[in-house]
């Protein structure tokens, strides 16, 4: 399945979720949420994956946690601030880049209407690589 339908089926969950709660709770909920009707609805989903940085030789073995990893295609990083920030999309860019991963939906339940909280990254980096073999 291509990474956009994966961003598709996530983004309709989301707004399911955010239809029934609106902003205001906290990310945990948000993510717990999303993570169970995304199980219910038949994906393999992973909660606050580990991701380990090598640098050096040295192995930094939970560097990072990502919040939902989807298919194993597409990181989901969950948000409920006030406003998405630079350091909110250099997060999730950092597990793309680490990970290997194209494609990450970052998402911030805390607004009014959720097409205002969300955002789709991809890394281009690997795009180009992908590219050039």
């Amino acid at each position: 399945m291509k990474d956009q339908d994966i961003t598709e089926r996530i983004i309709a969950m989301a707004i399911k979720i955010h239809s029934r709660f609106g902003p205001g709770l906290l990310e945990t909920a948000y993510r717990k949420m999303l993570f169970s009707l995304l199980v219910n609805d038949g994906w393999i989903v992973e909660e606050e994956k580990n991701l380990s940085i090598q640098f050096d030789g040295i192995l930094i073995e939970q560097g990072y946690r990502i919040d939902l990893l989807v298919d194993n295609k597409v990181v989901v990083e969950v948000k409920s601030v006030e406003d998405l920030r630079r350091v909110h999309y250099n997060q999730i860019m950092t597990y793309l880049r680490v990970g290997n991963y194209r494609t990450g939906l970052l998402i911030n339940f805390n607004v009014l209407s959720l097409k205002h909280g969300l955002r789709r990254v991809s890394n281009d980096r690997m795009l180009e690589n992908k590219n050039k073999i």
